[in-house]
């Protein structure tokens, strides 16, 4: 399976969760341009010693599967792209930094430090958005951590902070009525792109309602939402002249979407954070980010209530979504070697080849959308299946039209 289920779950959602944050309680937002400086982990230690050392546990989910050579088909998806040159799977997040700093993709730009490091967040909170655009290296020099205490709590402990602006924006009048532990792990596992003329980190939805897939792409197609006038594009395919849309790990638009069964009822926090008590009796969320089937007694006091065989039902799940996965992208690198093939032909003008590039931009981003989340289909099984679908469906009907014109 594309990952395990210690991987699945390990790596969502990191959140640095103080036992006396009430989530009852909204979260905060982020006071920004107030000259604060971060004070990091290690800085906390003697205060809140249970949750820095399980903090550090996640330096224990350390490897990577090379995603390259297990699909061996997104060579040709993303061909054109970073991802086409070097994708690994994401570990713990003990690893944000030294992970960004191996990647082979470039990243000429700082907007790559966006949900890997405190240092950066507080950069953009006190400089405003033209730190998106600063050299990569420069501000390279500059970070010391990744994501730790301050991406959830700024710089108080106990209370939950978003601390990324722009995850304030996308979820807009629904932020109060949002647990805070959600909140906190869905400013980094969302959808986002970078704005092609502020090169800011930029979400695609103001709201709960806005959020689901194809909201998200109804919105890149708009040309009217960039200051271009053109359809967002990551990316364009060099032999299909495809502009294509990088997804990227939409967790939170995904558990929270339309059809997920758990949404109303648990949170990150509850699934991810184990309970924990320390020698002195105090009970304290663990920050070692775990899986759920990892946890016997949350399953047992918990989820048994719902669940005859909470681990069975899992891997069912992700079993079925890991088949359709690769059938579609298999559909996919099909459909972009038969449409490679007739534009090197030289024989179709763009204008006959703009309703198949179309239809093969919504199948890719659907697909997509399901690839790059984490939980494989168990955090929402309908809008899995749902996107999955539609991605089969947008590509047989792009692949018809390809036939009739080449015939």
């Amino acid at each position: 399976m594309k990952k395990t289920v210690s991987m699945f779950l390990s790596v969502l959602l990191f959140l640095t969760l103080a036992v006396t944050a009430s989530a009852a309680e909204p979260a905060k937002k982020v006071e920004t341009k107030s000259g604060v400086t971060v004070i990091h982990a290690a800085d906390w230690k003697e205060q809140f010693p249970e949750q820095y050392e399980t903090w550090l546990q996640n330096s224990e989910n350390d490897e990577i599967t090379d995603y390259l050579e297990e699909y061996p088909y997104l060579r040709t998806l993303y061909e054109g792209y970073g991802f086409a040159i070097d994708y690994g799977s994401a570990r713990g997040h003990y690893y944000d930094v030294q992970d960004i700093e191996a990647t082979g993709r470039p990243h000429p730009l700082a907007n790559c430090w966006t949900c890997k490091t405190p240092d950066f967040t507080n950069m953009v909170n006190e400089e405003g958005i033209s730190a998106y655009s600063k050299d990569w290296t420069e501000v390279q020099a500059q970070i010391t951590e990744g994501i730790s205490c301050y991406t959830c709590h700024a710089n108080t402990p106990g209370e939950i902070t978003i601390t990324h602006t722009y995850w304030i924006d996308a979820v807009g009048e629904d932020f109060d009525s949002i647990a805070p532990a959600n909140l906190a792990c869905g400013q980094c596992h969302n959808e986002y792109y970078f704005a092609p003329d502020t090169k800011a980190t930029t979400i695609a939805h103001n709201s709960l309602d806005t959020m689901h897939p194809d909201y998200i792409l109804a919105y890149f197609n708009d040309g009217a939402n960039f200051s271009n006038g053109q359809p967002f594009s990551d990316w364009t395919n060099p032999r299909t002249g495809v502009k294509q849309i990088k997804v990227q790990h939409p967790e939170f638009e995904t558990f929270l979407g339309a059809g997920s069964p758990h949404a109303g009822d648990f949170t990150c926090a509850d699934c991810h954070m184990p309970d924990a008590v320390s020698e002195d009796g105090t009970p304290y969320h663990s920050h070692n980010i775990i899986s759920p089937l990892d946890n016997p007694e949350l399953i047992e006091n918990t989820c048994s209530r719902c669940h005859a065989d909470l681990v069975s039902e899992v891997h069912a799940v992700q079993a079925k979504v890991e088949d359709l996965t690769y059938g579609v992208g298999y559909q996919l690198e099909y459909l972009t070697e038969l449409l490679a093939r007739a534009v090197e032909s030289g024989m179709y003008t763009d204008e006959q080849l703009a309703q198949i590039r179309a239809l093969a931009r919504d199948a890719q981003f659907y697909w997509d959308f399901v690839f790059v989340e984490n939980a494989e289909g168990a955090h929402n099984p309908a809008l899995t299946y749902e996107c999955l679908d539609k991605a089969a469906a947008c590509a047989d009907r792009a692949l018809k039209l390809l036939q009739a014109l080449t015939c």
